[in-house]
């Protein structure tokens, strides 16, 4: 643990009971007291406070403006950038030669600038790719600041309480307030199906934050593992598991983040990595498929768990890229990938589990329905 990083938070974590545990590359807090079950619980009814200062946050700036630097963005991403308005943000996802996703990530307009938000472990990788190749925009990591997401139900009433303003937010809008914590940079977004946002906040400002959120009856710490589980019954991918360099858009169920206007016959079609197996492949369809799956009985069907058509003989027709057991639904839940013709809704398979064969179902997702502010 002595080798890891730390976010501002650490120290409030273990004074809040927080399990610290290593993930990508920093000591971070699976669970506090509560436990995982009724930490999940707590966000899906009222709201829950995630420390995310693990992620990457990063501005992207042209001389040229905002414009400009979105136009050079779509050249590493399938996304219409260039038509987003002012103060909103988008999901995307940097693609490579092979078609595959190199890391996903969320997309802002701010104006003059773009804010970019990339996962933990790729954010290095990510930073250097963005240099590399947006040879005429500035490429600044932001490593003096931290980042939280609160999200659930009461997400707002919390949150409007220091901002009055994010009361007026709608899902995916993006602004810069000022505080009592000083700027804030805020997204309403997430990472659980839920209502919430996700806040930039200075580092020497981000303890007095968190304990000012924390301070209100309905918040309570959540951890890594909540974390996980609410993002599975939202539907939304983990990178590394769900998506990784090999997986394209269109296999992972992610053509909904491709706009018109950067496929075929758009006015801005392709000029991305790996656009011609995309491209062909939002015509013409994938060989496989990322879909909801639910096991029969109470056992989840975890990571690499292998699928079958058959209850007996035949080969693997696919695999379990996450599950666990969600605490909204009452039973297990996973995702994972099958061949396109075995992909509709209510389609029996079977997952081998220590040995023996279980029955699962393709499943609609999300899992639990989204409560985004429209």
């Amino acid at each position: 643990m002595s080798d890891l990083r730390t976010t501002p938070l650490r120290d409030l974590h273990v004074e809040l009971g927080g399990k610290m545990v290593p993930f990508a590359g920093y000591e971070m807090p699976v669970q506090f007291p509560l436990g995982v079950m009724k930490e999940h619980l707590h966000t899906r009814a009222k709201a829950g406070l995630f420390d995310v200062s693990h992620m990457g946050q990063v501005i992207v700036f042209s001389n040229q403006g905002y414009r400009a630097a979105a136009l050079a963005m779509e050249t590493l991403v399938p996304v219409n950038l260039a038509d987003l308005g002012k103060n909103r943000q988008r999901y995307g996802f940097f693609t490579n030669e092979k078609g595959g996703i190199e890391d996903d990530l969320m997309l802002a307009n701010r104006g003059d600038h773009m804010f970019v938000v990339v996962n933990a472990a790729c954010k290095e990788g990510d930073v250097a790719h963005m240099r590399e190749n947006l040879a005429d925009c500035s490429v600044e990591e932001i490593t003096d600041r931290a980042l939280l997401a609160l999200q659930g139900p009461s997400a707002e009433a919390v949150m409007s309480g220091i901002v009055s303003e994010t009361a007026d937010m709608k899902f995916m809008d993006v602004g810069m307030f000022d505080s009592d914590f000083g700027e804030l940079w805020i997204s309403r977004s997430g990472y659980t199906g839920e209502d919430g946002f996700e806040i930039s906040v200075a580092n020497d400002q981000a303890v007095a934050f968190a304990k000012a959120l924390l301070a209100h009856e309905d918040v309570e710490p959540i951890g890594l593992g909540a974390r996980d589980s609410l993002r599975l019954e939202g539907g939304l991918c983990l990178y590394g598991n769900d998506i990784d360099a090999n997986t394209s858009p269109v296999e992972a169920a992610l053509t909904w983040a491709i706009q018109k206007v950067r496929r075929r016959g758009g006015e801005r079609e392709g000029g991305f990595p790996g656009a011609d197996r995309i491209l062909d492949e939002l015509e013409n369809g994938a060989g496989r498929t990322r879909v909801g799956l639910r096991p029969d009985g109470r056992a989840p069907m975890r990571e690499g768990t292998e699928l079958y058509a058959a209850a007996e003989g035949g080969e693997v027709i696919g695999k379990i890229t996450s599950g666990a057991f969600g605490p909204t639904i009452q039973g297990p839940m996973s995702m994972g990938y099958v061949p396109s013709d075995l992909a509709a809704e209510g389609t029996r398979l079977f997952g081998e589990v220590r040995g023996k064969r279980q029955p699962v179902s393709v499943a609609a997702m999300p899992f639990t329905p989204a409560n985004f502010k429209r």
